[in-house]
């Protein structure tokens, strides 16, 4: 029997890998028994209910426009902004199932549909807010699905980053273009998890940020900050011949750590700890 970890992997080491199922991969964090096939039936009942209303040969743009409308709108997918930090809002399955998510979850179903419509849509790692984007050749949209699908402009996405940056950030006169690239599938996945691992350290779950973290390192498997936060969740499960060997990993990616004495300390104490076997 396959690994969440190993069927994650499978599916982003191929070359056509899918957002919608290595998505609903992510979602056996919470629901280990999840049927994907269930909520990939509905995605393409969605892009069939928003076919009818398509503007005969629109182009990617106005096809865009019209797909967020019909999600936002007329099917009452919406931001959950009542419970933002419920995990619900990042399982692709919950995500369909209540019409409740984040914009990262939100973007990832428009994107889904798009796809299964022809649409060419692409995930945009704004910073602090995630979009979606499409292009052709008279123009570039970029649409906010947590906020009802609406077109977002520059001026607009300026005056969120400067309000992230604050009073003591960069002064941005322009939006850097880095932040309104399309984002690769990894990336996406790699959001998508680290928005759960931040959720389940603060709910204290440690099973589960250990399922998130575990997942991001198959993404980013050189990520010495990932594999620290790894080393200190087999500890608090006792495990701690995998947390020995994260610090080990940790120490050989950065050997002039600030923290490098503190961690073989720690590597010296976990060693002395009867080893369990996860």
């Amino acid at each position: 029997m396959t690994t969440l970890r190993e069927r994650f992997a499978a599916l982003v080491a191929s070359p056509t890998c899918e957002l919608g199922p290595a998505a609903l991969e992510i979602a056996r964090i919470g629901h280990p028994e999840l049927d994907p096939a269930p909520t990939l039936a509905v995605l393409d009942q969605l892009a069939e209910s928003a076919r009818p209303g398509m503007p005969r040969g629109a182009s990617a743009t106005e096809a865009a426009r019209a797909l967020a409308r019909h999600l936002f709108q007329e099917r009452g997918f919406r931001g959950n902004a009542d419970d933002y930090y419920d995990p619900r809002n990042s399982f692709l399955n919950d995500v369909v199932e209540r019409r409740l998510g984040i914009p990262i979850s939100l973007s990832v179903l428009a994107i889904e549909v798009g796809r299964r419509l022809g649409i060419a849509i692409d995930g945009v790692g704004f910073p602090g807010h995630f979009l979606i984007r499409a292009a052709d050749a008279r123009e570039v949209v970029l649409i906010d699905c947590f906020a009802g699908g609406v077109p977002v402009a520059e001026d607009e996405l300026l005056e969120r980053l400067r309000a992230l940056a604050g009073s003591g950030g960069p002064d941005f006169t322009r939006v850097p273009p880095r932040f309104l690239e399309p984002a690769p599938t990894p990336d996406v996945l790699a959001r998508m998890l680290r928005n759960l691992l931040r959720i389940y350290l603060e709910r204290r779950e440690p099973e589960r940020a250990l399922a998130a973290v575990d997942l991001v390192l198959v993404l980013t498997p050189e990520s010495a900050d990932d594999l620290r936060t790894r080393a200190r969740l087999y500890e608090s499960l006792e495990c701690f011949a995998s947390a020995a060997a994260d610090l080990r990993r940790y120490l050989a990616l950065l050997p002039g750590a600030e923290d490098a004495a503190d961690v073989r300390k720690a590597i010296g104490r976990l060693a002395s700890d009867a080893p369990t076997l996860h």
